[in-house]
């Protein structure tokens, strides 16, 4: 999960300036033999860089498509299916761990996919710096880290400010599509979303949707549904 949550301004002296506060911890991850061929061989064809700025995304795909924006893959298997399953849309991902990226880049290059692309980065830097507004059909959230313990809240993605950034780049009718398996936080979300300007919640209940057949189910998932742990899925369309 890439991405940091920027707070009022401090003042130093006369000079205002931006607090940030990290949503993910840098972790150390040593990177296989297949993961590191994935980027070595992976980056150049599908790798993407935050300091060339705004891109024109038609352009990087070479066609007009159906357009989702990822903030952190993991390990890449969910972009992966995604991808190879609607070969018609295009995907950028964003995940800040090395060996996720080597995983999904070794995972494109194998499938011989050609509509992904990667940045490895702060997402919501990728927003701010490289997203036009208006140009995105979906932003996808899934399990970001819940930050548990009440002081760390304020590390959690999922913030008002957050929710405008992400309006800000959707085209009005595109949809950000959240699913976490931790019930505090689905609610945490639920009644940030709710609050944000501009959006329509899809649930017919105005909570949480079913789990929709787009998104793929993981093994982590999976495992948690045999524990009788439960997962929340939350869409919000973008209406003006």
């Amino acid at each position: 999960m890439t991405d940091e949550i920027q707070q009022a301004p401090e003042t130093a002296g006369d000079a205002p300036r931006m607090r940030t506060i990290k949503s993910f911890v840098m972790r150390a991850g040593r990177m296989t033999d297949g993961q590191q061929r994935g980027l070595d061989l992976g980056w150049p064809k599908f790798g993407l860089q935050l300091e060339d700025g705004l891109r024109d995304f038609d352009q990087v795909f070479g066609r007009q498509a159906p357009r989702t924006f990822e903030i952190g893959f993991g390990m890449g298997h969910s972009t992966l299916e995604m991808a190879a399953s609607a070969p018609e849309q295009d995907f950028i991902g964003v995940e800040v761990h090395k060996p996720g990226v080597g995983a999904l880049l070794s995972g494109a290059l194998a499938q011989n996919l050609s509509n992904i692309r990667v940045y490895s980065c702060d997402a919501l830097e990728v927003l701010r710096q490289c997203v036009a507004d208006a140009s995105l059909d979906r932003v996808l959230l899934f399990f970001p880290d819940p930050w548990h313990k009440a002081r760390h809240h304020k590390r959690r993605i999922v913030q008002p400010a957050f929710a405008e950034l992400v309006r800000e780049k959707l085209k009005v009718g595109g949809v950000l599509h959240m699913a976490t398996d931790w019930q505090p936080y689905a609610e945490h979300m639920l009644e940030v979303m709710n609050a944000a300007p501009g959006y329509h919640n899809l649930a017919e209940d105005g909570a949480y949707v079913p789990r929709p057949q787009e998104r793929p189910v993981t093994k982590f998932e999976r495992r948690g549904e045999r524990l009788g742990h439960g997962v929340w899925d939350l869409k919000f369309q973008r209406v003006e």
